[in-house]
């Protein structure tokens, strides 16, 4: 565990990408079986301890630090793990054998898998009585999942690539058919054992994506132009009768979307975006009955889905690319041939659970541009452009794929509360929640928050606004605080759709900090019904 928390110190308190994957890297290398195998596991997410969550670590400490000093410190620190690593308090009599290095990250997982649920605090209690603040720190973050120390799933795999000189996009290819500790992975790595083999089971090949078009003008005649679909981009595979749908991160979510999975009996691997049809909405010439990505979101994250949520939301993969027929790797054909193999695939599936994404007819670049203004459909994010001859390549390449968004909307909006980050940006509240009128104030009218952000500000002005927070603070909710409604924020967002879930209701797609308005009063916010306008 020592050495898991030295790693995890260095790479909170780096942010030199090429740092981190040294680090990274390092620490493979000079760590044994099955310990770098878990380690890898809980940098990119695959570690789910079920018995251990939040509130069981609240109880835990509240058996040994009085309940009102831990929230004062959870407050100012802003991250639990950090928290009870350094209010954890000494025994009377420390144990022999604190912070030793026995210990090891494979030794504490198979420890607190085998805790029965009422048993979670003591057993883990006992594993912090032998450790020092780091190691503890390293312990919390491993047993709830939740790192947050600047790394990536991908950027760990690079690492580990980097590590053996093995090629990133094989070891993602290979990722996703091997469990942790990961160990044939490692053997292969090593050259001590052989490649694992994918072949017989339905795993997850990396996407292919495209790079913003910002200044970039191009030739119709060696780009296809096509929509740009706002649902979350999927992968189905389905191989020896096995159907899966993989997220762009490579994560399984076929137990949300069976009826997708179920309708998906072909033998293949396609790419595609996952959405959902309503009942008018979306319907135009763009692609015709496409829901908002809000009514996607109602069935995003499920475990367990409803006869009923399926025939409310009934989700369909409007398909971009085909990656193998069959046993037949097509990523090597340019895109003309793989579009022409894709339409003949889809052809005998269901028509109401998969179609092909259009392309789009324009006589040139700046005719596509005049198209792309006037969408403003609810489902679409803009244009994909596609070099003709492009081979499907994991991860962006420069001149093969274009995206070029539609211009975002805008508000202004007032801060109404604010939450500290996480990682480095734990000692800062720089996480806003925004709210607009319900009509002018000076009417009678009363803010609604429509949504939150986290991004789009520079470090320089994060501490301003973090110093605003601080000093306008006028009530406080556990780790969030409400503010004087005083600061004006020019918040851009992709979309604004009608929701059920939000008091205002409406919800943001996409929402991110444009400017700082110092200069406009908070009466002269935007409200609710301008924001109601915006909808597609």
């Amino acid at each position: 565990m020592r050495d898991f928390a030295k790693l995890l110190d260095g790479l909170v308190y780096t942010r030199s990408r090429n740092a981190k994957l040294k680090l990274i890297a390092d620490y493979l290398r000079a760590t044994p079986d099955p310990d770098r195998g878990w380690a890898m596991a809980a940098m990119t997410g695959a570690i789910d301890i079920k018995a251990v969550k939040s509130a069981a670590i609240h109880q835990m400490v509240a058996e040994r630090v009085d309940p009102e000093l831990f929230a004062m410190s959870r407050d100012f620190v802003g991250d639990l793990a950090e928290t009870v690593a350094l209010i954890w308090p000494k025994l009377e009599h420390e144990p022999a054998d604190i912070d030793d290095g026995t210990l090891t990250i494979s030794a504490a997982i198979a420890q607190l898998d085998a805790l029965p649920r009422g048993q979670v605090g003591p057993g883990l209690a006992a594993m912090l009585d032998h450790l020092d603040s780091s190691g503890r720190y390293a312990l919390i973050k491993l047993a709830t999942g939740a790192l947050r120390v600047g790394v990536s799933a991908r950027l760990a795999k690079t690492a580990l690539a980097q590590a053996f000189g093995l090629d990133v996009d094989e070891v993602e290819e290979l990722w996703h058919g091997l469990t942790p500790p990961y160990a044939p992975l490692f053997a292969w790595a090593e050259g001590t054992g052989e490649r694992p083999a994918a072949e017989d089971i339905p795993v997850f090949r990396p996407f292919m994506l495209a790079h913003p078009l910002e200044e970039t003008v191009v030739d119709l005649a060696d780009y296809a132009a096509e929509w740009k679909w706002d649902g979350i981009r999927v992968q189905l595979v389905g191989i020896c009768g096995e159907t899966r749908l993989f997220s762009r991160a490579g994560d399984d979510i076929t137990g949300s979307f069976p009826d997708v999975a179920a309708a998906f009996t072909a033998q293949g691997v396609l790419d595609g975006e996952l959405l959902v049809r309503g009942e008018g909405q979306g319907r135009s010439e763009h692609g015709g009955e496409t829901a908002s990505f809000n009514a996607l979101q109602q069935r995003l994250g499920r475990k367990a889905v409803t006869a009923k949520m399926q025939a409310e939301f009934p989700a369909f993969v409007r398909l971009y690319d085909i990656l193998f027929d069959g046993s037949e790797d097509l990523r090597a054909l340019p895109w003309t041939e793989r579009r022409a193999r894709l339409e003949a695939f889809v052809a005998d599936m269901p028509a109401d659970r998969f179609d092909v994404s259009a392309i789009i007819e324009a006589a040139d670049f700046a005719a596509l541009g005049e198209i792309r203004l006037g969408a403003r459909d609810a489902a679409i994010e803009g244009v994909m452009l596609k070099r003709r001859d492009s081979p499907y390549i994991a991860g962006r390449r420069t001149g093969y794929w274009y995206k070029w968004k539609r211009d975002p909307l805008v508000a202004d909006c007032v801060m109404m509360y604010a939450q500290r980050g996480h990682g480095k940006r734990s000692s800062f509240y720089s996480d806003y929640t925004f709210g607009c009128w319900t009509a002018p104030p000076d009417e009678g009218g009363e803010l609604l928050p429509v949504g939150k952000a986290y991004s789009g500000f520079t470090d320089e002005e994060l501490k301003g606004l973090d110093r605003f927070v601080r000093n306008a603070t006028v009530q406080r909710f556990g780790p969030v605080r409400e503010v004087e409604k005083t600061m004006v924020l020019e918040v851009a967002f992709d979309s604004i759709h009608e929701s059920k879930r939000h008091k205002s209701g409406l919800a943001m797609r996409f929402p991110r900090i444009s400017r700082i308005r110092t200069d406009k009063p908070a009466a002269e916010a935007d409200l609710i019904d301008t924001l109601r306008r915006m909808i597609a």
